[in-house]
């Protein structure tokens, strides 16, 4: 019956998928074509011709008015094809899926860097609030919270590829050239950029959350019926105080998914959040459209998976 409740809530929030894609996909396309600049100026150059800019125009249907646009765009859309990119001249999925892998590693190996940073971090600090290495973590947790992501990203560079020589400054080697130990080796500075700025408010959020929990009657009972501590805070505080923690991965997740497109320009890696910087730029609409997209479906399906591990902590939450 448990089983059943499941699949019934799971298939009810894929339906709901649909409507937020559908909202997302409209403001997308609305705000998209009112970005300054033509493409077709773009991709010919500034030599280009008045009437060669018009020609160009005209086959790639950026003549038609807007709502004509977004009904095409949209029938494509619901066939699973989001268009070709006007830039590489392409499908848009398969330039998409082209720059994923370095994406998908590089959020695979910064939030596990967050998770066994922050994680320890926080619960330490809760267990000892108000002492010197309570206020040592919150005061690191607020210098990296502040730190911009590209200060820290150069810092790295600076002192572990340029003065150490220890990893390279960037790049990426694909798997299916290198190998995995290659592929990670090169995504590890910015892993350890996205993954430390994660991991504070990863810390932060379990501080907190366990600090509520510590406060509670059933601790001091525990404690009173001579439990040991570890046991105390492992399985007592802890797991009723990961609710709010697996929250705040799963938006961590979800943030890192649309491309971390800072840290991937700073260290030159062809994943989507670069992707998205250039497309702008050359006015790729097609692309810059699929990109929200797939971040809004990032977004949904994390969230789904959260609630569904919120029930594996939980037993006393129900799926309705």
């Amino acid at each position: 019956m448990e089983v059943v409740g499941i699949v019934n809530y799971i298939l009810r929030r894929i339906i709901s998928l649909i409507p937020v894609l559908l909202v997302v996909g409209i403001i997308v396309f609305l705000v998209v074509n009112l970005i300054p600049g033509d493409p077709a100026a773009v991709m010919l150059g500034s030599d280009a011709t008045i009437d060669e800019i018009e020609t160009l125009r005209s086959k790639l249907g950026l003549d038609q008015p807007t709502i004509v646009q977004l009904v095409k765009w949209f029938g494509s859309a619901v066939r699973g094809n989001l268009g070709d990119s006007i830039y590489y001249s392409n499908p848009v999925l398969e330039i998409i899926i082209e720059r994923l892998e370095p994406t998908l590693l590089l959020v695979f190996m910064s939030i596990t860097i967050a998770i066994i940073i922050g994680l320890p971090v926080g619960i330490v600090a809760a267990i000892n609030r108000n002492t010197f290495i309570d206020r040592f973590i919150m005061f690191w947790a607020m210098l990296g919270i502040s730190t911009p992501a590209f200060f820290l990203g150069l810092s790295f560079i600076l002192i572990f590829a340029v003065n150490l020589s220890i990893f390279p400054a960037s790049g990426y080697v694909p798997i299916n050239e290198g190998g995995i130990a290659k592929a990670i080796y090169y995504l590890l500075l910015p892993a350890f950029t996205l993954g430390f700025r994660r991991s504070v408010a990863v810390a932060r959020i379990t501080r907190s959350s366990m600090l509520d929990v510590l406060r509670n009657d059933y601790i001091q009972t525990a404690r009173a019926k001579g439990i040991s501590e570890m046991l105390v805070i492992g399985k007592h505080a802890f797991r009723n105080a990961i609710i709010p923690v697996i929250t705040q991965i799963g938006l961590s997740l979800a943030h890192l998914m649309g491309g971390a497109i800072v840290t991937e320009t700073i260290f030159n890696i062809p994943g989507i959040g670069q992707l998205a910087v250039a497309s702008i730029t050359r006015r790729d609409y097609p692309v810059i459209q699929a990109h929200v997209l797939f971040v809004a479906f990032a977004y949904v399906i994390t969230n789904l998976v959260v609630d569904i591990f919120y029930r594996v902590f939980d037993p006393r939450i129900e799926y309705m």
